[in-house]
């Protein structure tokens, strides 16, 4: 059985919330499915921006989302499954395999963050392993992270 509670988070965040009262940027922790062994897989959104007020630009998000690929298979490797774009345009969903530790989750996080801050070139924007390897931006992920770096003191504040 998961306690999210033990593994660090609000028990009344988990869960699809009302869009209208949420806070950005947050960590929260969306799901989690255990399966017949035990194993779990959690699912965590990485809300950037408030819902139904500004949007990341498809460059932004697609520049971010080969960091947050890059960062979280370099930190995570047994536990990556995957990252993907939340369609709204305000940030991405991570899917873990049997980590669902809030300060685990959130001090890798702020790693890859880091990581971006110091890049010379956004991972893997090339031909050869990107569908659309001209719509990056070095700047503009770099100055998401910036921006969601100096609001990590509330990254757990969702509501």
């Amino acid at each position: 059985m998961v306690d999210v509670a033990q593994l660090g988070w609000e028990a009344a965040t988990v869960g699809e919330l009302d869009h209208r009262l949420l806070k950005a940027p947050h960590v929260k922790l969306r799901s989690f499915n255990q399966g017949p062994t035990g194993d779990v897989v959690f699912a965590v959104d990485l809300r950037i921006n408030l819902p139904n007020s500004v949007f990341l630009s498809s460059t932004e998000m697609h520049s971010f989302e080969h960091f947050l690929l890059a960062g979280f298979q370099k930190y995570l490797p047994q536990n990556f499954i995957s990252i993907g774009l939340m369609g709204c345009q305000t940030g991405f969903y991570l899917v873990l395999f049997n980590e669902g530790r809030a300060d685990t989750i959130l001090s890798t996080y702020e790693a890859i963050l880091r990581d971006v801050l110091v890049a010379t070139e956004v991972p893997y924007a090339n031909i050869a392993q990107c569908g659309n390897y001209k719509n990056h931006s070095l700047e503009l992920a770099q100055g998401l992270a910036r921006r969601v770096l100096d609001g990590r003191t509330n990254w757990r504040r969702v509501v």
